[in-house]
């Protein structure tokens, strides 16, 4: 039986995988990262504060990782980590060349769907083989039964990414381009935010990908950032988490018209390592539904945690202290592959 079946962002939890913070760094200056990361920043891509994250960094978020995967653990989810990699190494195609990243997030990297695994043609050339890092789980997984795709790989020249265009997108139209946290699955329904880690592209090669099976909706003008789990979070059927600073109530998705809605409250800042932040405020609506009743949610977080807990949520407090320095949180490091239960219309 496939090891990999997921229909939705709540059901109970069987197996997942989570991120390693070892060897984290922020990549060589490059077009794309300046295009997306931090063209709000700095003036000049050379401007990049490019190396290796600080050593203190990374141990505790480690620390912080290994308390989330004893959590997990503990509720009886199968928990697997990627492997290290060494991030310095150059890397490329016959157009660019880069160096690596993280595997802190495998959230951005694979995408779940049913009891199929797609390896997602991510948005920065700087992650370009992060996938490498999963490929003994992947083949584990295939050899259980599961599907696995990987999305054709973008050429992304120079041409895809815009730096701080006075209108249009970030990310140009060219070729198919999307993270995986770009996308929600809400049984047949799921969500593809349309922004600057995600293109039309991308919405149009996924809904053909999946089939007729599930729509797949583009959210375009909500928020052109990265990810769409820092603007939207599912608890289960009827309840959903919303950012007030993002979404307006003319802008809800349809699966939502009749559902609970939570607007978050202020986020507490978690701070960051450096000179600038690579997530913002808003990395503390990333949190994970272990089942319909239990949030991982972290322990700053004290006036979502209040609203959760209003809604008969239980919340499971855990510190995660460098969610915006590593652009990540409970969501962002955790990939849900099995959870039990079956495919469902919730709209």
């Amino acid at each position: 039986m496939s090891l990999v079946s997921v229909h939705n962002e709540w059901d109970p939890l069987e197996e997942a995988i989570v991120g390693i913070a070892d060897g984290a760094r922020v990549p060589s200056p490059d077009r794309g990262l300046f295009a997306i990361d931090y063209a709000d920043d700095v003036q000049h891509l050379a401007d990049i504060p490019s190396g290796p994250y600080h050593p203190r960094v990374i141990e505790e978020a480690n620390e912080d990782l290994e308390g989330f995967v004893a959590l997990l653990r503990g509720e009886g989810v199968t928990v697997r980590r990627p492997s290290a990699t060494d991030h310095t190494k150059p890397f490329g195609t016959p157009d660019w060349t880069a160096d690596g990243e993280y595997n802190y997030c495998p959230r951005d990297v694979l995408l779940t769907v049913g009891q199929t695994v797609i390896e997602v043609p991510m948005t920065l050339r700087t992650r370009y083989f992060e996938p490498f890092a999963y490929r003994e789980i992947l083949l584990d997984y295939f050899d259980s039964g599961a599907k696995w795709f990987s999305a054709p790989k973008p050429q992304l020249p120079d041409s895809t990414y815009r730096v701080a265009p006075e209108s249009g997108p970030v990310l140009a139209n060219h070729e198919p381009v999307f993270d995986a946290a770009n996308v929600l699955r809400l049984g047949r329904d799921i969500l593809y935010q349309v922004s600057c880690s995600g293109n039309e592209y991308g919405y149009r090669w996924l809904q053909r990908v999946l089939g007729d099976e599930y729509r797949v909706h583009a959210l375009s003008g909500v928020y052109d950032g990265t990810h769409i789990d820092t603007t939207i979070t599912p608890v289960r059927p009827g309840l959903v988490v919303l950012n007030p600073e993002r979404v307006r109530e003319d802008q809800l998705p349809p699966v939502f018209k009749n559902w609970d809605i939570i607007w978050t409250p202020e986020m507490a800042d978690t701070g960051y390592s450096g000179p600038f932040p690579r997530g913002s405020l808003w990395m503390g609506m990333n949190f994970v539904m272990v089942n319909p009743d239990l949030a991982v949610v972290g322990e700053t977080q004290l006036p979502l945690i209040r609203a959760l807990e209003k809604h008969g949520v239980t919340v499971a407090p855990l510190r995660l202290r460098h969610p915006r320095t590593l652009s990540g949180g409970f969501h962002c490091v955790s990939l849900d592959v099995r959870r039990r239960g079956g495919l469902e219309d919730y709209s």
